[in-house]
């Protein structure tokens, strides 16, 4: 018993040390699931080589239960770098033991994160037979990222979204909400996951059923589901030359209120909008065909509860005359945004009208060390408007002196005088540095604007402006006099230069 006690503790002690990790459990094989599914992978100077070989882990971790080919699972690497690069094309590695090998060997490129570019380079080979992607599967793509970009991602990534590409975000570090949450499909709760890179396993499960999700619906179905929208996503059944579509929606509860629309052949995605809140749609999408007939498909679409925006507001780059002001989220059912600012206190009110599609706007022509109350107003298509409120506080407007001067007022004596420096000044500090003998530093109200320094035949003066803040940017002259001598008494010579 002592014996077999020892060695349970002796693995218990080694399995704490990291030394014995278990591997996870066998996944069942996921087959009869079609589509291509691209991983965008941080391959910046931005990640470390260690975050860098975790997420490769993630990456395996997730497919490895997938089956590959042809008529299964294809997928593939970006790299976001300086130059986005394609680490190999969807059907090069078509087995679970190349695709493992070919992952373990994929190395790190470094450089910018231009994740823009990458982006534009996804959606071109996302549609691309050279590079394996085929025209009549889902589309997905999982973005791994750190949460830095040094380009914009908004319209690139709008472009994927409307090719019909489902998008997933990891971001494993600090990353911007507002930005993500916009980038991701919608709803962003369920495409969009903020985990520590060390805490990736806990995410592996939720992300491959949101996956699955997609791929394993080949016909009519619906992604991007809002309170007020969906977008309706089907295989390429027509051309624009062999026929088109006809479109029937309508609530569920309501057929009355069913509506019919016609689309174009050559379209395999539409947005609808102007819907209802939680309510049931039905949805049939008949293709009609010149060359063959195809049978109509129908999918049912609960719309989300509507969502209260804004329901976050921020506030961001105060400076001594201006801020910006962001909120979230941005909803399809709000057609305009007011920003109300004033001071506080005060009774006077600007306005400024936002288009409900952006989630932002810059504040300008503000006065200086001044508290504002700002109120964002979501107006809705319904006429209806919710309100949301916080304090901004604008910087002090830092300053420095302007023609600093001196004038002699004894053979050792000058006169240091200085113009005013703009904004709330508290005082004034004026350092003097002797080249020969002790330095000085004096502190002068508001009002002062000259001093009087002796002992000095040459140094350096600055005078600097003090705010309730911080301090202002100094001003320094340098000054040289050649002393008096006993022939000529108090006559001298005075040089001063600025510097």
């Amino acid at each position: 018993m002592l014996a077999k006690a020892l060695l349970c503790l002796g693995l218990w002690l080694r399995l704490a040390a990291g030394r014995d990790t278990p591997e996870p459990g066998p996944q069942p094989s996921i087959s009869n699931t079609q589509g291509d599914l691209l991983f965008l992978l941080d391959s910046s100077a931005s990640v470390s080589h260690y975050e860098f070989s975790r997420v490769k882990e993630f990456m395996w971790d997730l497919l490895h239960p997938f089956t590959f080919g042809p008529g299964d699972i294809q997928t593939s690497i970006i790299h976001i770098s300086t130059t986005p690069t394609m680490e190999f094309p969807f059907d090069q590695y078509l087995t679970s033991d190349t695709l493992r090998k070919a992952i373990r060997d994929t190395r790190q490129l470094m450089g910018d994160t231009n994740t823009g570019k990458a982006l534009s380079y996804a959606k071109e080979k996302l549609s691309s037979g050279e590079a394996g992607a085929r025209p009549d599967v889902p589309k997905v793509l999982v973005w791994v990222t750190d949460g830095f970009s040094t380009d914009d991602i908004s319209e690139p990534m709008q472009l994927l979204k409307d090719m019909g590409v489902t998008v997933f975000i990891i971001s494993t570090g600090r990353g911007n909400f507002l930005q993500l949450s916009a980038a991701a499909s919608q709803p962003s709760d369920k495409h969009l996951h903020f985990v520590d890179v060390d805490d990736l396993p806990i995410i592996t499960k939720e992300l491959r059923d949101g996956i699955l999700d997609v791929l394993q619906a080949s016909r009519l179905h619906a992604t991007d589901v809002t309170s007020s929208s969906f977008r309706l996503l089907w295989p390429k059944l027509l051309s624009q030359d062999t026929g088109y579509y006809s479109l029937e929606y309508g609530p569920r509860a309501d057929p009355a209120r069913k509506r019919t629309q016609q689309v174009s052949g050559a379209h395999t995605s539409l947005v609808l909008r102007d819907l209802a809140p939680e309510t049931t749609y039905e949805v049939v999408l008949i293709p009609e065909s010149n060359v063959h007939y195809f049978p109509p498909q129908s999918t049912r679409v609960t719309t989300l509860a509507e969502e209260i925006s804004p329901v976050q507001v921020l506030i961001s780059e105060s400076g001594p005359r201006s801020f910006q002001v962001s909120w979230a989220p941005v909803l399809d059912s709000v057609a305009s945004y007011q920003v109300l600012y004033g001071p506080l206190p005060g009774n006077s009110v600007e306005v400024l009208e936002v288009d409900g599609r952006h989630n932002s706007t810059v504040v300008e022509h503000l006065a200086p060390n001044t508290t504002y109350l700002v109120t964002v107003t979501a107006i809705y298509r319904s006429g209806k408007e919710r309100s949301l409120s916080a304090k901004a506080c604008t910087q002090e407007e830092i300053s420095k002196v302007s023609h600093l001067r001196f004038e002699a007022m004894g053979p050792n004596t000058l006169r240091a005088s200085w113009d005013p420096a703009a904004g709330a000044v508290r005082g004034y500090r004026v350092r003097c540095r002797r080249h020969s003998g002790r330095s000085s530093v004096l502190s002068v109200s508001p009002q002062v604007h000259s001093v009087l320094l002796s002992d000095i035949t040459s140094g350096k003066v600055c005078v600097q402006p003090v705010y309730s803040s911080q301090p202002g940017q100094s001003l320094c002259r340098t000054v040289h006099r050649q002393p008096a001598t006993e022939a000529q008494g108090y006559r001298h010579r005075e040089r001063d230069r600025p510097e």
